[in-house]
Parts: structure tokens; C-alpha cells; sequence
């Protein structure tokens, strides 16, 4: 029996420590999250984020060059550009599009969309793949470089996208209209919940739909440095010479993992401005940038622990602080990294939570929970999440319609946990890339929606 005593003390105190980590955590997290909430409604009431209608904006007077770096896409990138070629109907516009020589098969794909429309541009880089995407990035700057001298035009900026993006049809206006005052712009993300995967291609959706309708804008109107999302965002032609003059003659980064993250934070660097795209069209919905995200828990993670590595855990050392005396930009950079952190916050609490179980079963008693110190935590978070709870749901039925909103609870369970398996692979990672191991492009496999996906 004292055997046994001393294990169930022992539990009790470890389950004590762990609920009230996890609980000071959430409380720092909850707090964080409240108060970006208080910066959009009070911009909100301001009237600051308003969308504009993307038919009353003034289209760029030079033509806008899109970037769709491509290794093994031969699946969708067919689809893909011709979706873009045919909603973006303008005679002026030009794809460039990245391939390596060892991907017949998407060189091929390219190549036979590229002799019926000669809008689309076939580059193949002078090595195997893969490398990375700022590498095939960078053979793209090239390649317009080279298509400017050529033709004697000039491009306003570039707009980048994935080969499994669906684009809006106005997005080449918004884009070039935000260009005339800033040197780089973002559209919203919107991804498409994929057939048959709710939970984790659909967790997607709840992330992005708070992180480009709420955490963005509130980033914009503070001024802070807004970072790219990689996708259906636009910058000027003379930002990005000006970042290559400084790189030795590439705008892009090759050896970053999130060059379109740090992209963003070097537009902040160079004095110039980023916009984030509020823009309806003439239905009222929003101009955004659509597709599918990765549908298995070994896709999830992968791609998520390429974040983690490149935002959480090497952009304390590539990125640094911003400005010295900037504190609104502190906090956001902060925000960025704090992935990490809350995994292991996430972590304790499910353990704590496990070991009360076991608590209860062996004594009646839920142990420490009965502490005045750690139920008022306990307490407070539970406030704050149900809080999150909540803010969350009334996003999705924004965005997705009612009945998907009712799954906002289960997804936020389902992306803790990728999360978690996610920061396990980020730590192997930066641990490789401090030791110099080389990067790679460590992509998932992609699918283009169907057209009455794409219509819905």
C-alpha cells in the first residue's frame, strides 16, 4: 500500500505540473489570440476592412507576368493552366512556367498547352530536379528577363501560383490595382475541403479562412510587415530587381524552405509596403485564390513541418525582429514563431488530461484539479478556448455555409494533432539543416478540382 501511495502521489504531482503548464500556455496563447480579435473589431467598426469591388479598380497599364514553379505536376498542370489561360482572358498575359529536365512527363504537359497558346512560356532549368521552389523561382526571373529584351515590353510585377491553383477571373485587376500604391500584394486563400477528407483537407479551411479573414487584416492595419502566402500574391517588377541587386542577381532565396513567408518580411525591409486584397466581384463573393490542400495525415504533416522549419524555427536566424523599435511587429514575428511552443503546450495538456483520467479511476478524485491556483487557469482557458471555439465556427459559416461550421470543433482537434506530428518532423529538419544538410522540395501530390468543384 505504500508502494502504491507513493505511485498515485507521484502521478498526482506530475499531472499537476503538466495542467499547469499546459494552462499558463494556453492562458499567454488565448490571451494573444483575444487581442488580435479586439484589433479587427475595432478596425471593423472603423470601417477599415471593407472589401472594395474589384469592378471599380483601375487594371495595370503593362501586362502582369505569373510564375507556377512545377516538379512532377503532370497530373494537374495541365488543368491548371488552362483554368488560368482561360479565365484570365488577356492577350498580353504571360505564364512562365518552371520545369526540370528529369520530369519528362510534366515537360510534356507544358509543352503541349504551350504551342496551342503561345501566352504560355515552357522554361526547364539547366538541372535535375528536385531543387527547391525559390530555385525554380529564380530560372523563371531569368526567363522574363530574357522575354523583356526579346520583346521590348515591359511587366508591371509578377503573380505567383501553384500548379494546383484555381485563380479568380479578377485577380489580375486587384492584384495590379494594389500595385500602383504598394510594392507587393496578397489575395485571401480559400481552400476547397477535398471529397472524402472533411476532417483533415477540411481543417485547412477553418486555419485559413481565420488566418486571411481575420490575423492578416488585423496584420495590415497595423502595419506591420505582412507576410506572402506563396500563392496569388503579386509583386513589382523593380522590388524584385532591387532585392536581386542585393542577392548577387536573384530576387528569390534558394536557400529558404518559406521563401514566399520571407519574401514578404523583405518587402518591409526594402521601405516598401505590403497589401492584403479585400475585393469582391460583382456577385459579392471574394476575389481569392482557391484549391485543394493535402487530404492524408502523412501529407498534412509534411507540409506543415516545412512551415514549422521555415517560419517557427529558422526564421529566428534568417528573419530576425524587424524593426529595433517596433513593437507591433515584434508581437507579429512572435506570432509567427510561437508554432512550436504551442505544440508543446498541446502536448502537456493531452498528457495531463490522460493522467487525470487515470487519476480518477484509481482514487475518485481528478487531483490537482481541485487546486484553487490551477482550477482558475484551468477555468480561464476553458473560457478562452470556448472563446475560440466559437470565433472560429462563426468564420467558417462566413465563408463555408453553416453545416460545414458544425464541423469546426473536430477539425480544430484533428489540426492540433497533425500539429503535433508536424513539429516532431520540423526538429529533424532544422536539426539537418544545421548540420548543412542540402534543402529539397519536399512537395506534396496535388489535384486540380473539377469544374463543377470549381464552380460551387
Amino acid at each position: 500500500m505504500g508502494d502504491a501511495g507513493w505511485i498515485v502521489g507521484a502521478l498526482g504531482f506530475a499531472t499537476q505540473e503538466l495542467l499547469l503548464f499546459a494552462a499558463i500556455g494556453f492562458l499567454i496563447g488565448g490571451i494573444d489570440d483575444l487581442a488580435i480579435d479586439v484589433v479587427w473589431v475595432r478596425e471593423k467598426l472603423r470601417g477599415r476592412l471593407r472589401p472594395v469591388a474589384a469592378s471599380s479598380l483601375t487594371p495595370p497599364r503593362n501586362p502582369m507576368a505569373i510564375f507556377v514553379p512545377a516538379w512532377d505536376e503532370s497530373s494537374v498542370i495541365g488543368a491548371m493552366l488552362g483554368h488560368l489561360t482561360a479565365t484570365l482572358n488577356e492577350p498580353d498575359l504571360r505564364v512562365f512556367v518552371g520545369t526540370y529536365p528529369n520530369d519528362p512527363a510534366t515537360i510534356d504537359a507544358v509543352a503541349a498547352l504551350a504551342e496551342r497558346d503561345s501566352r504560355i512560356c515552357l522554361v526547364v532549368l539547366p538541372h535535375p530536379g528536385p531543387t527547391t521552389k525559390a530555385d525554380c523561382l529564380n530560372a523563371l526571373w531569368r526567363a522574363l528577363l530574357c522575354d523583356e529584351g526579346a520583346s521590348g515590353r515591359r511587366f508591371a510585377g509578377v503573380v505567383m501560383h501553384d500548379a494546383e491553383d484555381v485563380a479568380h477571373h479578377l485577380e489580375l485587376r486587384v492584384l495590379g490595382a494594389m500595385l500602383t500604391d504598394a510594392m507587393a500584394a496578397q489575395l485571401p486563400v480559400l481552400p476547397i475541403a477535398v471529397p472524402g477528407s472533411p476532417l483533415i483537407s477540411g481543417h485547412y479551411c477553418d486555419e485559413f479562412v481565420e488566418a486571411h479573414g481575420r490575423q492578416l487584416p488585423v496584420r495590415d492595419a497595423l502595419g506591420a510587415a505582412l507576410p506572402l502566402a506563396g500563392v496569388g500574391c503579386a509583386l513589382r517588377r523593380d522590388l524584385l530587381v532591387a532585392i536581386a541587386a542585393r542577392r548577387g542577381g536573384d530576387p528569390f532565396d534558394a536557400s529558404s524552405l518559406t521563401e514566399d513567408y520571407e519574401l514578404g518580411l523583405a518587402v518591409a525591409r526594402e521601405g516598401g509596403r505590403t497589401r492584403f486584397a479585400r475585393a469582391i466581384d460583382d456577385d459579392g463573393a471574394p476575389v481569392a485564390v482557391r484549391g485543394y490542400f493535402p487530404d492524408t495525415v502523412d501529407a498534412a504533416v509534411r507540409q506543415k513541418a516545412r512551415w514549422m522549419t521555415g517560419i517557427a524555427l529558422a526564421g529566428w536566424d534568417r528573419t530576425g525582429w524587424g524593426h529595433r523599435a517596433s513593437p507591433v511587429e515584434w508581437w507579429m514575428r512572435m506570432r509567427d514563431r510561437r508554432a512550436i511552443l504551442a505544440v508543446i503546450t498541446l502536448a502537456c495538456a493531452y498528457l495531463g488530461l490522460v493522467m487525470s483520467g487515470v487519476l480518477f479511476l484509481t482514487t475518485g478524485a481528478f487531483g490537482p484539479v481541485g487546486q484553487s491556483a490551477v482550477t482558475w487557469l484551468l477555468l480561464a482557458t476553458a473560457f478562452l478556448l470556448l472563446w475560440r471555439v466559437i470565433w472560429r465556427t462563426y468564420w467558417v459559416a462566413k465563408s463555408y455555409g453553416g453545416c460545414t461550421a458544425l464541423l469546426a470543433l473536430p477539425r480544430l482537434i484533428v489540426g492540433n494533432v497533425i500539429a503535433m506530428l508536424a513539429a516532431r518532423r520540423a526538429m529533424v529538419q532544422y536539426l539537418g539543416l544545421m548540420r548543412g544538410k542540402a534543402l529539397h522540395w519536399d512537395k506534396t501530390a496535388h489535384h486540380f478540382p473539377s469544374k463543377a468543384e470549381i464552380g460551387a
